[in-house]
């Protein structure tokens, strides 16, 4: 009932997902900042268990775990000796010495088997699938579903288990546009998907909820200055450089990549753009006069602000904050 024969598929963490599904994107976008929206998304959580669960996870990441509280997430970064971005997702303690990792895009499941050794830990794949509903309805919508066991009570980046219309799922207060909104994790073949979805449809119906592909995702994850792991940030970059420092516990000792960020200039290189004229797209070359200083790597036409939007990665670090610049774009219009 929800697919279009315009319907276009990505693969994102191994897994497909739906990038259009023939709709008008400015419309479901405002569907999304006015009522809600359901997404079906590629994030794959991995899960974390035994012994040493927490002194591993505290070697692959740049972010204290042994502070996080069961039924609490927490966004983690993980580098590569060399200090670039490897990975980023959000971490989850489900059990004392049980956790999900839910990553981005990129082979971090192979990543933690290879620095696995000497750790009394368990690297598996629970196979679940996510689900987003975003939207200023969805604390309601959340509320109908759980049969009122989901409240206002629940805060940003709480979590745990709930009954969803007979089935128990485990379901954050998260997601990747900015808004009010609920992430829903499926339990691999106890869930039975089908009726999990109608279940959410029905109690969202009220509330104007509808299901969109993650076009308007993106426009509103850039609005929101959320980043895109490989897309806007990779191993070429460290987390200053990439503006997430403030998540990176440079203190505490012991972590892939640490040293290697000891010392290095935190000014970041990756900053947003705004463009009156044109939308700049993934490539475009920013210009400070006519010398080349950086490269958009995600751009998008922004409905609030009515502008093109993006961003720009620099060359080197500078006061670009506030500069006027200008753009090629990728027909050569300047």
């Amino acid at each position: 009932a929800y697919d279009s024969p315009d319907m276009i598929r990505g693969i994102y963490a191994g897994r497909f997902f739906t990038i259009y599904n023939g709709e008008d994107p400015e419309q479901k976008y405002w569907t999304l900042r006015r009522k809600a929206l359901i997404f079906d998304v590629p994030e794959k959580p991995v899960e974390i268990s035994g012994p040493d669960a927490i002194p591993f996870m505290e070697k692959v990441l740049a972010r204290t775990i042994s502070t996080l509280k069961i039924n609490r997430g927490r966004y983690a970064i993980a580098c590569t000796p060399q200090g670039g971005v490897f990975m980023d997702g959000v971490v989850f303690r489900l059990e004392e010495n049980r956790f999900w990792y839910v990553q981005a895009d990129g082979a971090f499941e192979t990543w933690l088997i290879a620095h696995s050794g000497g750790f009394d830990v368990t690297i598996s794949d629970p196979h679940s699938r996510v689900i987003q509903i975003q939207g200023p309805a969805s604390m309601e919508i959340m509320a109908t579903a759980s049969d009122g066991a989901i409240t206002e009570d629940m805060k940003y980046f709480h979590a745990g288990y709930f009954d969803l219309g007979g089935q128990e799922l485990y379901v954050s207060r998260t997601g990747f546009t900015g808004e009010l909104g609920f992430e829903i994790y499926c339990q691999g073949e106890k869930t039975d998907h089908i009726k999990l979805w109608k279940h959410l449809m029905q109690c969202g119906e009220p509330h104007g909820m509808e299901f969109s592909s993650t076009k308007c995702m993106t426009v509103r994850r850039i609005e929101a200055g959320i980043l895109g792991n490989i897309t806007d940030m990779d191993m070429t970059m460290t987390p200053f450089e990439a503006g997430v420092g403030p998540f990176i516990d440079l203190d505490r000792e012991g972590w892939v990549g640490r040293e290697a960020l000891i010392g290095k200039d935190q000014r970041p290189l990756l900053l947003g753009l705004t463009c009156s004229k044109a939308v700049p797209g993934r490539g475009s070359i920013v210009l400070d006069g006519d010398k080349e200083v950086g490269v958009m790597t995600a751009g998008v036409d922004s409905p609030t602000l009515g502008c093109g939007l993006g961003y720009v990665r620099f060359n080197h670090a500078d006061d670009w904050v506030g500069r006027q610049l200008s753009i090629r774009l990728g027909n050569g219009d300047t």
